[in-house]
């Protein structure tokens, strides 16, 4: 009797980098290296004036910033190998290449953080032709930066990502993303409009509320979690945990929690309640 194969599931699984994969933002370390002042106070005044697209404010300040006007591609390197990276970052991309119970996925990174940047950080980890940053031209002599070339922050995430599942000839339903910020919400909105899969890695209020899951841990290899349960199908814990021995770890803590996002504020001197309202009218 001739054993039924069964076909391989192919998934595009595209990652954010910045505090997704790592652990800290592109441009505040690239700040410190340049001893250059006010980041967040910069990048705070862009958003509120809605020059550019949420994430692509370092890319504005590198080219158009006096402070970061001097910043070389030595530079975003530089600031690459400084960048703490999650724990078992360097298992991710094998495990997914590799797949598990008939699931595999073709691994990328989208972030608006400079491609340099993200490159030297995954290193030996990511294939550069996987990585998918904000992409600038330099001048030929002085090397500084001349123009942007791309910018994945926004809908320039969304861009990417639907060349990439074009690429991969994946249908719109087998694109998962993964993000942790406000930048992320026009992608994932995309994503989950078209059955696509998202996972939010923060408690990002703007965020959290859209993506399909919500995991919360330190290590990279977190959102394999829900991955396992809702696409795998594996909705016993103990299968879970026998799948990540499998790849020798083992999970130590894992706490489901629902959380309500909750303000609660007096009320104003002079306004009155419905309570008292009804009173009124009685």
């Amino acid at each position: 009797m001739t054993e039924r194969v069964v076909p391989t599931k192919q998934y595009l699984f595209a990652s954010d980098f910045d505090q997704t994969l790592s652990f800290n933002d592109s441009g505040k370390a690239l700040s410190e290296l340049l001893g250059a002042s006010d980041f967040e106070a910069k990048v705070a005044g862009l958003s509120r004036i809605n020059l550019v697209q949420q994430g692509g404010e370092l890319a504005y300040l590198l080219l158009h910033d006096p402070e970061y006007r001097r910043v070389r591609k030595e530079h975003l390197i530089e600031v690459g190998k400084q960048i703490p990276l999650k724990r078992n970052i360097q298992l991710l991309p094998r495990l997914l290449r590799e797949g598990v119970q008939g699931h595999q996925f073709a691994f990328h990174v989208i972030s608006a953080a400079p491609e340099e940047v993200i490159q030297s950080a995954l290193e030996g980890i990511v294939p550069p032709e996987n990585i998918h940053g904000t992409r600038f031209r330099y001048h030929a002599y002085s090397g500084e930066i001349e123009s942007i070339v791309r910018v994945p922050a926004g809908y320039g995430k969304v861009a990417v990502l639907d060349r990439l599942q074009e690429d991969c000839d994946v249908s719109p339903d087998r694109v998962i993303y993964v993000g942790d910020g406000s930048s992320d919400v026009h992608v994932m909105l995309h994503v989950n409009r078209r059955d696509g899969y998202t996972i939010a890695v923060s408690e990002n209020k703007y965020l959290t509320p859209i993506a399909r899951r919500a995991i919360l841990s330190d290590d990279a290899l977190s959102p394999m979690i829900p991955i396992l349960e809702d696409l795998v199908g594996l909705k016993e814990p103990n299968a879970i945990r026998g799948i990540f021995e499998t790849w020798g770890l083992q999970i130590h803590e894992w706490d489901k929690v629902t959380s309500d996002w909750l303000t609660i504020r007096e009320i104003a001197s002079g306004e009155e309640t419905p309570r008292a309202k009804g009173a009124a009218h009685a």
